[in-house]
């Protein structure tokens, strides 16, 4: 009773903060929500009741205490929009001596370098210098600090809780930089195969303000070409909430089927979502995980429902749902897992689909297998009475 009480609690408050969802910049902080790791995004995403690895301190915190005995080290390399932006991913869950707390350290990076700065191509007197063109980056960087404890089993159910803080870094060259902080709270609640999970993210808002520093010749440019010169600017993230439910079906001694349903709750305005309204948008993902011996995995997912315009004639187009799907793979080899994952990371009607590659490592203390010397009180050997051969008599 006292969990539904909470539950209502956190739901009432959410909606109440999308009434006030002018305050809020709607897709803020973007670069957040692209996913990590090969193994969920083959799942569709649907990763908050199973998540079981490091990638837990990007989908829910609570995830990280099935990280047991040894550090986990996880990385991901994603091109997005064709190559023209590049995605890096890396965590490392470092769970504690007794097993029952894990910390996790998470940085994200989405950047788009080498952009061409041409404020100064043209010159006053109307001529081109191509000499003129520098080039400059622009990325968003992340870095989540998370920790997880599993509380007492009761009655067979194992509950876990976590908690991640965001630390947000955005810049665009020398010409503005942004700071943002942000904190994620989630749980997962197990008996069996069976599993639950819930993450409420950026519980407080997560707020990022934007700063500006032009050079005085910058700013004569930016006025001379009719360009509005910014000033210090701020931006806020909605909390959002998601829930989830998976099952791990075991079908043989060596084979398991996981699958999983996640409902992302949004309260900030009508989305292009399933279910969609002022007051709640609801957007779900499913997927699932063939697993062979711990060794094998197959994956599925389907994500991002929407509705656009049907393809033929523009007389003739009418709505339809759309939806993104996934597949992924991986094995394991020792320590070692890679994955993979054949899915889309641009959230669109018309996605680019792209392939995925991330490791997982398990990282094992070194041990020194030279066995130390031993050294013993053992007497040499000895003749007849105890004496030595030299003074054996005959």
């Amino acid at each position: 009773m006292k969990l539904t009480r909470l539950f209502f609690a956190i739901l009432t408050t959410l909606i109440i903060s999308g009434k006030v969802s002018a305050q809020f910049v709607k897709y803020a902080n973007e670069f957040l929500n692209i996913g990590a790791g090969a193994r969920g995004l083959g799942m569709g995403s649907a990763q908050i009741a199973s998540v079981n690895d490091a990638t837990a301190g990007y989908w829910n915190p609570a995830g990280l205490t099935a990280v047991k005995d040894k550090p986990q080290l996880s990385l991901m390399h994603a091109s997005y929009f064709s190559g023209i932006a590049q995605y890096e991913f890396g965590a490392l869950a470092l769970p504690s001596k007794d097993g029952k707390k894990t910390f996790g350290i998470t940085f994200l990076r989405f950047g788009v370098d080498d952009i061409p700065n041409t404020l100064y191509l043209v010159q006053p007197d109307g001529s081109i210098n191509y000499n003129n063109i520098t080039t400059f980056s622009s990325a968003d960087n992340a870095l989540l600090l998370s920790y997880a404890q599993k509380l007492n089993n009761f009655h067979g159910y194992q509950l876990s809780l976590g908690g991640t803080t965001k630390i947000i870094y955005r810049n665009v060259g020398t010409f503005a930089n942004a700071w943002g902080f942000g904190f994620d709270a989630g749980a997962q609640l197990s008996k069996g195969n069976f599993r639950l999970g819930a993450v409420l993210k950026d519980v407080t808002t997560t707020f990022t303000a934007w700063s500006f520093s032009f050079t005085d010749q910058e700013k004569e440019v930016l006025y001379l070409t009719n360009n509005d010169i910014p000033t210090k600017s701020s931006e806020m993230t909605a909390p959002n909430l998601v829930v989830a439910g998976g099952y791990n079906f075991k079908l043989n001694n060596k084979l398991d089927l996981l699958a999983e349903a996640n409902l992302r709750l949004t309260f900030d305005g009508r989305a292009n979502t399933l279910i969609s309204s002022n007051l709640l948008n609801v957007d779900p993902s499913v997927g699932m995980e063939l697993n062979y011996n711990k060794n094998l995995f197959l994956r599925a997912g389907i994500t991002n429902f929407q509705r656009a315009l049907s393809d033929g004639d523009l007389t003739n187009q009418k709505k339809v749902w759309i939806y993104q799907p996934s597949l992924g793979a991986g094995f394991r080899v020792g320590a070692v897992v890679i994955d993979y994952a054949f899915t889309s990371l641009e959230n669109q009607s018309n996605p680019l689909y792209t392939n995925i590659f991330s490791l997982k490592w398990d990282i094992s203390k070194i041990e020194n297998k030279v066995a130390p010397k031993k050294y013993t009180n053992k007497p040499k050997k000895t003749g007849s009475y105890g004496l030595p051969k030299s003074f054996r008599r005959y």
